[in-house]
């Protein structure tokens, strides 16, 4: 994604002194320095969408120079040293955003995932948990999803399925939740339900290992020779060198 030419107006044209009217300079005004603040976290964003995190620090740290408190920027500089794999630094940031707007769901939401990233299950449940509250905020299927995969790795199987089920309620199209229920179901041998999830997951996202050998497991279940196979061979030429692949030829003996 390329940063819009708007925005380096916008920043330049914020911090331009006097002019020669002689109209208060914009940067000793409240206005004028949110304003500006504004312009550097947006400008700070684009660069980390563009894969520039080193660049994203310089206007993100003078977005703090003009609001130290400042919630976006303190999230924004979050998920650059996430993503610079800094987690002392991006957990410290996003404390302070959280700070400043403790019920904001796409923090709380973002917060818990790099909680689960860094394999905090119980802190990323509870950060997601306090997202799921927010009834308004757009993306709560996500957040039910996310409550799912880390009910999963904290071994709460039935949790994670009550998860799981309330973000297909609210998003059917929710790919994770999908083939997580899919799973689950063809463990409980609820076959058809397992086949109805399988096919919704497919029909989203290009599948990987463990769904091409659950999609073998389904065909071979209800007879159909030639998806089976088809899907064997998906797995066998994508991905030979899996767990997953091995468990299927021990399968075909």
């Amino acid at each position: 994604m390329l940063l819009r030419p708007a925005l380096f107006l916008l920043v330049a044209s914020l911090l331009v002194g006097c002019v020669s009217t002689g109209d208060v300079d914009p940067m000793r005004t409240d206005k004028g320095r949110d304003e500006a603040r504004d312009a550097y976290i947006q400008l700070g964003i684009g660069y980390l969408q563009q894969g520039a995190s080193g660049r994203a620090k310089v206007p993100l740290k003078k977005a703090l120079d003009l609001d130290p408190s400042s919630a976006d920027a303190h999230a924004a500089l979050a998920l650059v040293f996430q993503v610079e794999m800094e987690p002392k630094l991006a957990d410290e940031h996003y404390r302070r955003a959280l700070s400043q707007r403790s019920g904001d769901a796409r923090l709380l939401n973002n917060y818990g995932s790099f909680l689960y990233e860094q394999k905090r299950y119980e802190e990323a449940l509870e950060r997601y948990q306090q997202a799921a509250q927010d009834t308004l905020y757009p993306e709560r299927s996500r957040v039910f999803e996310n409550l799912g995969l880390t009910a999963l790795e904290l071994k709460r199987r039935e949790q994670a399925k009550a998860y799981f089920q309330r973000s297909l309620r609210l998003n059917s199209r929710q790919p994770k939740a999908l083939m997580e229920m899919a799973m689950m179901s063809y463990e409980d041998k609820a076959y058809v339900p397992a086949r109805g999830y399988y096919e919704s997951y497919s029909a989203l996202v290009e599948q990987d290992a463990r769904s091409l050998l659950l999609g073998t497991r389904l065909a071979t279940i209800f007879e159909d020779r030639d998806k089976a196979a088809s899907l064997g061979l998906q797995l066998k030429r994508l991905y030979p060198g899996t767990p997953e692949y091995q468990q299927y030829l021990s399968e075909q003996r």
